[in-house]
């Protein structure tokens, strides 16, 4: 008796501290069952930690992310190995421990791991705003993700985590919350936006430059923070000493913790989450390349994918790939209706909404999975077609809507794709002429989307999007269906900034020259009527300020992935003024930006005999008489 009675105050003195990591709770609010029984965990925890301090490091720096007006989210992992767990339960393998609290045998490697946290406004800790105790353990890859809460909106913090009673300390991170719903904002909020980070292709020296810089507030990334192919199937490692791990394609939940785990190695990576809170959505290749809602590329529930993947479901690898996602990213639980979703927005006071989109994941039908592409130029215009599904979709209308009402100066949207209609027959020379795997493939949801701002009169709109490895600049405008003028922006409703990579290779290709690069721009802005800039050469990422009176925009270009240093290239910028709603032009010019590479859309001669055809779509330059 006396025994089960120094277990359970043994337990119940522990639970709160498990419960405070937010990694043993389902990704979902509504699916408990997605945890891990933090009950079992807590009857391994024994009074003596076999653990000494040194045994224990923290192994993947730390992160912030998610922040509200009074709360963040702070991350980190500390553990006995920089190996990840092979399983959700347990890792074999290691010689018994008699506890003598519990009167157990367990194993070392179950025994959970103590950390402590404390968050201040100043760096030297000298006022403690938050704090708390965490466990952490095999069963969660020994991730610690944790709430900071009682924090002031629009201010700075610094937080640490150190193991419990001694003085092993992670590095100092910074963070910064968001204004209240209400505030007025005075000064300009500024982020850095990033997606398509590939770690064979080389260093991911663009996370590191606003670091370097100091230049932003937080980070935006719009998905691809990892990638699941091997080595030598997509990437290069070899020739830069970064091959990812496991190497091989993955499927099951060890492959996504080693994989995102991998990443987590790059230095400047590392800096930015240690400097910046993260906001971020995943794209396709979190989980596999071209996923939707039953299936990806290489998986679409036939039994011949079902045994090439060693017997992984297509379920199954979406739910390892979240499970992993979750654990190591610094994301909130989102109050879900299924276990997928990961579509939220965050309110900076007056100044703008952030709608941030899962166009991937969640219920998007089916996308180019490459056999089914003259299928899906037949099917793309139809109503039934949904990037977002049902519910998703009455949620974006409904948040545009009541931002508008409520008067926020902007609504900017990240999502993963590229919303303008893009032409790329030009470049491609395929048979059709549009990408089905972005917004093109989806005509009827982005109808949708624009019968939405344009008849509420919903404007001040900022699309981001990522995905494509190139960047593109373009008025936000339903062609066909509203009158426009590509000289004056006339009928448009907003813009789009899409960005390229940090380091994946250009569509065009990964050798392609700049040259080459240049040419196939200026036919894709000759070509697309919104598109006012394009550069497919350079991997980099853009920047926004943000102010009442407008938006600036730059675009920054990375000279190479191949070793890694700060340099960078301004390569455009572009200013966007509330109430124009498209790029800022002057004395009828085409869109004013200080543009350095890339196309400019206008009055190139080169290309003023380009035809259009409009039967099949492609444009083609005129050589008869």
């Amino acid at each position: 008796m006396v025994r089960g009675f120094r277990l359970l105050c043994l337990v119940g003195t522990v639970s709160a501290a498990f419960t405070g990591n937010i990694n043993y709770l389902s990704p979902s609010k509504h699916h408990a069952s997605l945890g891990v029984s933090i009950s079992k965990v807590a009857k391994r925890t024994y009074t003596n930690s076999p653990w000494s301090s040194s045994q224990l490091n923290f192994t993947h720096g730390i992160a912030s992310g998610d922040p509200y007006d009074d709360s963040v989210i702070l991350w980190t992992r500390a553990a006995p190995t920089s190996d990840n767990n092979e399983s959700n339960i347990t890792v074999t393998g290691y010689v018994p421990l008699y506890d003598h609290s519990t009167e157990q045998y367990v194993a070392k490697s179950d025994s959970p791991v103590c950390v402590d946290w404390k968050i201040s406004s100043s760096k030297s800790f000298e006022e403690i705003v938050d704090s708390g105790t965490a466990y952490t353990s095999s069963d969660i890859d020994y991730t610690v993700k944790v709430e900071a809460k009682k924090l002031k909106p629009s201010t700075t913090y610094y937080y640490q985590f150190n193991v419990c009673n001694s003085n092993n300390t992670s590095p100092i991170g910074r963070t910064k919350t968001i204004p209240s719903a209400n505030d007025e904002v005075s000064d300009p909020i500024r982020l850095a936006v990033y997606s398509c980070s590939n770690y064979p292709f080389g260093f991911f020296n663009a996370y590191g430059n606003p670091v370097r810089k100091d230049s932003v507030d937080y980070v935006v990334h719009l998905g691809d923070y990892i990638y699941e192919y091997a080595n030598g199937e997509y990437g290069w490692g070899d020739s830069y000493g970064r091959i990812p791990l496991p190497n091989r394609e993955i499927f099951t939940l060890y492959d996504y913790r080693k994989r995102i785990a991998t990443y987590k190695t790059d230095l400047d990576l590392l800096a930015s989450h240690q400097n910046f809170p993260w906001i971020s959505v995943w794209d396709d290749h979190e989980v596999a390349d071209n996923t939707w809602r039953s299936g990806s590329s290489h998986m679409n529930n036939t039994e011949e994918s079902f045994v090439m993947d060693g017997g992984v479901s297509v379920d199954q690898r979406k739910m390892n790939a979240v499970r992993a996602y979750f654990e190591w990213m610094p994301i909130r639980q989102v109050d879900m209706d299924d276990n997928l979703r990961i579509w939220r927005d965050f309110k900076f006071g007056n100044l703008f909404d952030l709608v941030m989109l899962d166009t991937r994941q969640y219920d998007r039908a089916i996308t180019d999975v490459y056999w089914n592409t003259e299928y899906l130029g037949e099917i793309y215009n139809d109503a039934s077609r949904t990037l977002m599904g049902p519910r998703q979709e009455a949620w974006f209308y409904r948040t545009l809507r009541e931002s508008s009402t409520r008067g926020a100066t902007w609504r900017v949207i990240g999502n993963q794709i590229i919303f303008s209609r893009i032409n790329s027959s030009l470049s491609t020379g395929a048979d059709l002429p549009f990408n089905y795997d972005q917004w093109d493939g989806y005509q009827a949801n982005r109808n949708r989307t624009f019968h939405t701002i344009y008849e509420n009169n919903i404007g001040n709109n900022v699309f981001l999007a990522g995905d494509s490895h190139a960047s593109w600049v373009s008025d936000l405008v339903w062609l066909d269906e509203h009158p426009y003028d590509p000289s004056t922006g006339s009928g448009s409703m907003g813009v789009e900034f899409a960005g390229s990579a940090v380091s994946s290779p250009s569509p065009a290709g990964q050798n392609i020259t700049i040259d080459a690069a240049m040419a196939a721009s200026e036919w894709l802005t000759a070509a697309n009527a919104e598109l006012q800039w394009q550069d497919l050469y350079y991997r980099g990422y853009y920047e926004l300020y943000i102010s009442h009176e407008k938006v600036d925009a730059a675009f920054f270009g990375i000279p190479t992935t191949g070793v890694r240093n700060g340099d960078e290239i301004p390569l455009a910028n572009f200013t966007v003024f509330a109430g124009e709603n498209c790029l800022h032009r002057t004395d009828g010019s085409p869109a004013v930006g200080k543009v350095e590479t890339g196309s400019l859309k206008g009055g190139n001669p080169t290309l003023s005999n380009l035809t259009h055809d409009t039967e099949t779509g492609k444009w083609f330059t005129y050589t008869g008489p």
